[in-house]
């Protein structure tokens, strides 16, 4: 139970720096991170790959801090880095773009802000290296401002000398201000229930369940009840008849484990509210709606399909395997066919996903929302569904209405 101890990176702000190679993106993130984190030389094109490190940064709270390599790196290895660098911006939740103060801002840094305002990134410029110029950097930069919009993205310009040590603290406090914007509201289950409200916690015990500890959707369902003041009853499928037998009074809600959708839906009675943790994170990390049709379309695959199952982190794989077996195995009892199948993991999701039928994805419990969003995104606009597992195996077990319906009418937020 460790992990109820320390901040998952799904919750963490993710805080990127982006820039040219040589902007001093390396020795800016060390500065601002106190530690030496990122590899600092003069050699452009040092950082090979992003960087990541899981910290507490101050006043932002838990981040993730992503250092990205050049943007502007050549040839086949360094277009390589480029993508890498591309692909960090998907999950990042406030960038930093590095400039260095005695180049000024290029094309590519344009480029760069243009990208972050397409995908609604709130950013910080921070000029670097200004104890090596007297120009005035920031001047060009005040003067442009957005035109005032309601929809135009929050930006902020720092100058900085991670050498001197000026304007690491003004950095830090713009990214706090950002990440306020940028910070997920959505609730993960509270808003559901009432202080006293009894929840019960259908929970498997199989050979594919990890030894000795609960999955990370659902500690967190656990914590966000504890938070909203209602009592969270966790138990097994086998012993869920008497654990309903033992309650003075029906659950507010049940919430299992959509491997077991239809085992707990055929012992739950039909007025008490069930759905599983699987959907409800579909709901956390803003992909709901994306979902809803999408699980529906499964209904329609053929042999000649190609389903993409993809997960957001990696592990060891067991015989019952959640998304290797079991998933497969739910959406062929779904359509009536055997479409085929292939499998992504962890950080690799496919920017081209047009050669599919149809894309399941996991929760997303270790993806922020902006990841999981984007994902979802990229499905949606090249018209393939997309749907998570829990969507897609309430479909298959025939509860999908029966699911959704606590999500749709049980908020007590507008």
């Amino acid at each position: 139970m460790a992990g109820l101890n320390s901040t998952p990176s799904g919750e963490r702000v993710h805080i990127g720096f982006f820039g040219v190679r040589n902007a001093g993106k390396s020795s800016l993130v060390n500065a601002v991170t106190g530690q030496d984190l990122a590899v600092v030389s003069d050699v452009a094109g040092t950082t090979t790959d992003p960087v990541r490190k899981a910290m507490e940064l101050l006043p932002v709270g838990p981040v993730l801090i992503v250092d990205t390599p050049g943007i502007d790196d050549e040839g086949t290895l360094g277009h390589k880095r480029v993508e890498k660098a591309k692909r960090a911006l998907d999950s990042t939740d406030v960038a930093v773009l590095v400039v260095d103060a005695q180049r000024g801002m290029t094309t590519v840094d344009e480029e760069l802000v243009a990208a972050f305002r397409e995908r609604n990134v709130p950013y910080v410029v921070a000029f670097s290296k200004t104890d090596l110029t007297d120009s005035e950097v920031l001047s060009a930069a005040d003067s442009a401002d957005d035109d005032g919009g309601a929809d135009v993205v929050r930006h902020a310009f720092v100058s900085t000398s991670s050498v001197r040590g000026v304007g690491i603290d003004e950095l830090k406090n713009a990214i706090a201000s950002l990440a306020k914007t940028a910070k997920n509201v959505r609730k993960l289950v509270s808003d559901l229930v009432e202080p006293g409200d009894v929840v019960v916690l259908v929970v498997p015990i199989d050979s594919a369940a990890p030894k000795g500890r609960l999955i990370l959707p659902q500690q967190q369902v656990i914590r966000d009840l504890i938070e909203a003041g209602a009592i969270a009853s966790v138990t097994s499928v086998d012993a869920l008849p008497a654990a309903l037998d033992a309650l003075t009074r029906p659950p507010r809600l049940v919430i299992t484990d959509s491997q077991a959708f239809g085992a707990v839906a055929a012992i739950v009675p039909a007025d008490v509210p069930l759905t599983s943790f699987s959907i409800l994170m579909s709901r956390y990390k803003g992909t709901l709606q994306a979902q809803v049709s999408s699980a529906r379309a499964l209904e329609s695959l053929t042999d000649d399909d190609v389903v993409l199952i993809s997960e957001g982190c990696t592990h060891h794989r067991q015989c019952e395997d959640i998304g290797t077996v079991k998933l497969p195995r739910f959406i062929s009892q779904l359509c009536g066919a055997h479409p085929h199948f292939e499998f992504t993991a962890g950080g690799e999701f496919p920017s081209d996903v047009s050669g599919y039928s149809a894309v399941v994805h996991c929760g997303g419990c270790m993806l922020n929302a902006r990841e999981m969003e984007h994902r979802a995104q990229v499905a949606v606009e090249q018209g393939v569904p997309f749907a998570n597992y829990g969507m897609t195996i309430a479909m298959a077990t025939g509860v999908l209405e029966r699911s959704l319906a606590p999500i749709i009418t049980g908020s007590r937020e507008t």
